[in-house]
């Protein structure tokens, strides 16, 4: 038997590895899994070049939990050790980067992710167990070997009688984590970590219907019919899908398939993904996953961190920032690549180069696709917009390279249901929406029923209205304001329509200079200015005597603000301000210059505000409830 001391120089290293990564502790499983994989795999690399002389077979890792013994064991067929191999993998690899570690992470007492990074992911182990045990036996001619150590830097290696091939960890659970001695909890790590393992990974064994026998039919005297029962047999019980669906070639597989797996991923999401976009790249670096697009409509607060990343089918994070561009994190599914190292700090993938190509890839790959599906099905892809366009929009706004890709698949529907892409729709409308400063006016409404009257207004002169509802709408039309030449949004709401796009005739105003004057009077005694600017136009006679708008600028700052962005022009504080537009050439306008009474003229501006600002969803409270009591009277 041998004995000695681990290579490390600072003795307290046990500690320390339990103090760090405590917060991290449970990853320990998937890091003895991994290694277990990698001993396996390892081991069919070598049969297939024919420097290992053994039958491969069908190997699996094995996880038993033995609670009365407080020991929880780790079983693989790969192709473990020699005792010279555990003397140098075990005692003096393992600690090649402590001193590093320790100097790195002495200050900080929470970085997650750091094992791997340093060579420690067998000695994880030590953050549950008290004892860890190595037996192991290598494909090689050689004796087993019985590793020892009690969480000090002492160990003892000595022969073991193990005949089969591979390595069994055993780990003596520490009494602060007997939580690990619970087959629930056992479970749950192994689904979570090792749910996509590219080795069947066996945990107890599960009763189901014996494949190979047929159960009779038992007729009873009065001829009726039953089936006797199933006979049940007792089967491994395999916890992973070593073959998941990214793994293969899109060719392998159908769109079923992809349903499948999206069932696989996300058992508990009833909702079918509306598309799924298949990742497979090996030049310049390694990245493979499936994309789903689930349904979204208008909700910006979708649950995010949806994605789950993977290195080598080995469970990595579900917080893919930095790895995924931000506007893609609302959508579900896998990425899996060697190239992202298994365990570091977040600052430290952010930073990597390897991460960040990955990063433009995706949005390259996302963009072809969407292309790819306006082009060969447009009504589908037109049927789904509302449903996506949340994060196609939001790419507009985040990723310079998808705005470019996206003039070929972004949409822009009117309040009639047509779709037009961005060169469409400038065609459709350049002729009759370009103002007389021959700059082109695109008139959009957020809400067809509030905003009715004056989409109705707008279609009444052969002009298009666009439907921009989302929530980022003011954020999208300011870059395309700032990206496309010589053009302006404006909402139809926003002014009257003759003022929005401004053409070179001018209407003659009924009223002269006195009466006009006569008229502001009027207004400024009864319309709060606190709340409307007045403005008199000479507008046709059959537009609405009393028009409330709300400045185009102002507005959009307000709701730039409310979802990020704008804060500076301090918005937020300020109150609701809206112009109030007076058609001076409208009847009702005349008659109440012509009324005599003071209180009548006061009684229908009143009115006539009110119905204004009913039109606008403004009427509320005590002022609705008097404008109803007033137009009772006003029938009576």
């Amino acid at each position: 038997m041998a004995k000695g001391n681990i290579n490390v120089s600072v003795e307290n290293i046990f500690p320390l590895i339990k103090k760090f990564l405590y917060s991290d502790h449970e990853i320990f499983l998937r890091e003895l899994v991994s290694n277990a994989t990698d001993a396996t795999l390892k081991l069919k690399h070598l049969t297939n070049i024919g420097e290992a002389k053994v039958d491969y077979g069908n190997p699996q890792i094995e996880i038993k939990v033995d609670k009365d013994g407080k020991k929880l064991h780790i079983i693989d067929q790969g192709l473990g050790m020699t005792a010279d191999e555990v003397e140098k993998y075990i005692n003096q690899v393992a600690f090649s980067g402590a001193e590093e570690f320790l100097d790195k992470y002495k200050d900080s007492a929470k970085d997650s992710g750091i094992i791997g990074h340093f060579g420690l992911g067998f000695y994880s182990a030590f953050m549950v167990a008290e004892k860890v045990e190595i037996i192991t036996k290598s494909f090689k001619d050689e004796p087993a070997a019985h590793w020892i150590c009690d969480g000090s830097p002492e160990f003892t290696l000595e022969t073991a009688d193990k005949t089969e091939r591979g390595t069994e960890i055993i780990l003596h659970i520490a009494e602060d984590s007997t939580e690990f001695l619970e087959e629930s909890r056992i479970r749950e790590l192994l689904n979570k970590y090792n749910k996509f393992m590219p080795v069947p990974i066996k945990f107890g064994t599960k009763e189901i219907n014996d494949p190979e026998h047929e159960p009779a039919t038992i007729t009873d005297k009065d001829g009726k019919e039953t089936k006797e029962p199933h006979r049940q047999i007792t089967v491994d019980d395999i916890i992973n899908n070593p073959n998941p669906a990214w793994t293969k070639q899109p060719t392998e597989l159908k769109d079923e398939d992809y349903k499948n797996f999206y069932r696989e991923l996300y058992p508990m999401q009833f909702e079918e993904p509306l598309f799924n976009i298949h990742l497979n790249v090996d030049y310049p670096f390694n990245l493979t996953g499936i994309l789903y697009f689930p349904k979204m409509g208008q909700d910006m607060n979708i649950q995010k961190d949806r994605i789950q990343l993977y290195q080598n089918q080995v469970f990595v994070t579900d917080n893919v920032e930095g790895i995924v561009p931000e506007f893609l994190t609302m959508l579900r599914g896998v990425i899996d690549s060697p190239d992202i190292p298994l365990n570091v700090s977040r600052s430290y993938l952010q930073a990597d180069g390897a991460v960040k190509k990955i990063s433009s890839y995706i949005t390259r790959k996302v963009a072809d696709k969407l292309k790819s599906l306006f082009n060969s099905n447009r009504e589908d892809f037109e049927a789904k917009w509302n449903d996506i366009k949340v994060v196609i929009e939001y790419g507009m706004l985040s990723e310079e390279k998808f705005f470019e890709k996206a003039d070929a698949f972004a949409l822009y529907p009117t309040v009639d249901g047509t779709y037009y892409t961005y060169e469409e729709l400038f065609n459709k409308i350049k002729a009759n929406q370009t103002d007389k400063d021959d700059k082109l006016v695109i008139l959009y409404a957020s809400d067809k029923d509030a905003q009715h009257s004056y989409i109705e207004s707008a279609k009444a002169k052969g002009y298009e209205v666009l439907l921009l509802d989302s929530p980022i709408v003011s954020h999208l039309i300011q870059k395309l304001e700032t990206t496309k030449e010589n053009i302006s949004f404006a909402r139809v709401d926003g002014d009257h329509i003759d003022n929005l796009i401004k053409k070179d005739e001018n209407t003659i105003s009924k009223l002269d200079d006195e009466q006009k004057k006569t008229l502001e009077e009027l207004l400024k005694d009864v319309v709060p200015s606190d709340k409307f600017m007045v403005q008199l136009e000479a507008m046709d006679s059959s537009a609405n005597p009393f028009i409330i708008t709300q400045p185009e600028f102002m507005r959009r700052m307000k709701e730039m603000q409310a979802t990020g962005g704008g804060g500076m022009f301090g918005m937020g504080n300020m109150p609701e301000m809206y112009n109030l537009v007076v058609n001076t050439n409208h009847d009702l306008v005349s008659d109440i210059l012509n009324t005599e009474a003071k209180e009548d003229k006061e009684r229908l501006i009143n009115q006539s505000l009110d119905l204004a600002r009913l039109s606008q969803g403004l009427l509320k409270g005590e002022a609705l409830t008097n404008f109803i009591k007033r137009s009772y009277d006003m029938i009576k």
